[in-house]
Order: C-alpha cells, then structure tokens, then sequence
C-alpha cells in the first residue's frame, strides 16, 4: 500500500509540473512547445531514477544536470536557453521565484555555461534534389508525415504550423484561394504568438500536388493527417520519421524554411524590388514581420548546396 501511495504522489508531481506549464500562457502552439520540453525535463528525472514527489523537492542539481546532459548531447545554446525559459515559467507558476530568477547565481544562462549565443543560421538551404530523396524515404515509412513535410518544403511552414493544418479548414481555404487566382494563402494554425500571416505562393504547381496529397490522406482519418491525440504527440512522431530519413545537422527540419527563405527572397528581386525590401517581404512570408530582412539575411541565407 506504502509502494502504491509513493507512485500516486510521484504522478501527481508530474501531473502539477505539466499543469504549471500549460498555465504559463500563450499561444496554442507556444503551450504545446512548452509541455513537450517540460515533459522532457520529467522523463530526464525519470531516467536518472530521480523520483519527486512535491514542487519542493525540485533541486538546482537537477536542473543543472539536466543541462549538463542536454549540452553533453551537442544541443544548441540557443535551444538550451529556450528550454530554461519553459522551465522558469514552470518554477514561477509554481511558486518558486528563486529558482526562477534568470539572474540565480546557479541556474542563471551564464552560469549555466549557455549565455554565448550567435544568430548566424546553422541550418543550409534543402535542395530540391535532397528533398526528394528524403521524402520518398519519408514517404515509404509514413505517408501521413509525407504530406505534412511537403506542405511544410512548399510553403516554408514551421514544424508547429505544418501541424496544425491538421484541421482541415488550412487545406481548404489554401485549396480555395489556388482556385481563385490568389497570389498568397493565410497560415492561421500553430503560429508564433498566435500571429496570422499571408505567405506568398511561389510555386502554384507544387502547392496544388502538395495540398492533392495532403487531402488523400487527410480523407483516409477523419480530417488528421498525423492521428495522434495531442499536437505535441503528432510533431514527435513527424519528428522522428523525417530525422531517421535524414533531416538532421543542417539538414535538420528547418533546412526546407531555409530553401522557402532564399526562394521567396529571389522571388521578389526578380519582380524589380530591392535587396532590402525582397529581405522584408522575404521576413513577412517567414512570420517574422517587416523589420527582420537583416536578421532573414543572417540566419535563412547561409551558403549550402541550394545555392
């Protein structure tokens, strides 16, 4: 019964660090981002045979070796500061604010060992003929993911956005607005801060066959491409089809908003607008806004095989 009880308060400690993290706030997308790293951090605790029972018990040892691991296993400092980020709003909706304080003598970034941080991008550009080789290893493994890293290459779609057209209104309204002559479609679902935005259409062909594809196998599940319960559980599952296929290092999934970045970028400078404004638009197409061509030029616009 003793045994029982340590297993029921060892879940609900779990159960609470979870809840901490959809309480924090923010986009549908933003949440989902935030309860897979804090779900991470539990199975981390998990592994190290680490067994807690209350919010009290959570020590700055853990964290750091949480860290230590994560930085072990070659993961950016970029992507280790975002996940400290998740876990200080998950201490903070806790009621730990010293633990939470960006500035803890321990758990600060800089004491961390992660505060160096350079925006140059790490990613090259997918190549359409890399594309292809990777998708029909994708496509023979699962269908479903397919057609969600076709939208994803067309359209220059984050891995969260390239989810969410799960419901099925993104595939009709793009369907709808190819139909109409449209020069753009609307991405609503699974972006950055919840921001609609219009993306430039750069290849009507290649969106037609995508969004065909897509509907295939959309119509097979009910309106889902990938039918999981949760969107976090979907993009772990297209995560890991597309990487053991080859989308890792800087092939990585983010490589085909790489290629959407330079395309779109061409794209404009062969319509007669300048470097700066082909940047800008470039930055609309992406999410980004109006204002980050300089940062578009740095990241997205590193030398790779698409060039």
């Amino acid at each position: 019964m003793a045994q029982k009880s340590a297993r029921s308060k060892i879940e609900l400690f779990r159960k609470a660090f979870i809840t901490h993290a959809r309480q924090a706030g923010g986009s549908f997308a933003t949440v989902a981002d935030r309860e897979r790293i804090a779900r991470q951090f539990l199975n981390f605790l998990k592994d190290k045979g680490i067994k807690l029972r209350q919010m009290d018990s959570l020590k700055v040892k853990y964290i750091e070796c949480y860290i230590a691991e994560r930085k072990a296993n070659l993961i950016s400092h970029r992507t280790l500061q975002n996940e400290m980020s998740v876990l200080r709003s998950v201490l903070a909706q806790a009621g730990k604010h010293k633990l939470a304080d960006p500035d803890n003598t321990r758990l600060s970034n800089r004491a961390l060992g992660i505060v160096a941080i350079n925006r140059k991008g790490t990613k090259t550009a997918l190549a359409p003929a890399a594309f292809r080789e990777i998708f029909q290893q994708v496509e023979q493994k699962d269908r479903r993911v397919a057609a969600v890293m076709q939208l994803a290459y067309v359209l220059g779609l984050r891995t969260k956005e390239a989810e969410a057209v799960e419901a099925y209104k993104s595939l009709a309204t793009w369907k709808k607005a190819l139909e109409n002559g449209q020069t753009s479609v609307r991405v609503i679902f699974g972006t950055k801060g919840g921001r609609p935005r219009q993306t430039t259409i750069l290849d009507r062909a290649a969106l037609q066959h995508a969004i065909a594809y897509a509907e295939r196998e959309q119509a097979e599940r009910g309106g889902k491409l990938i039918d999981k319960p949760t969107i976090t559980q979907a993009i772990d599952r297209y995560r890991y089809v597309v990487r053991s296929a080859g989308l890792t290092g800087n092939k990585a999934p983010h490589s085909m908003r790489y290629h959407f970045a330079q395309q779109s970028g061409e794209y404009y400078t062969a319509q007669g607008f300048s470097e700066r404004e082909a940047l800008a638009l470039a930055s609309m197409d992406l999410g980004h806004g109006d204002g980050r061509g300089r940062y578009i030029r740095q990241v997205y616009y590193q030398k790779g095989e698409a060039e």
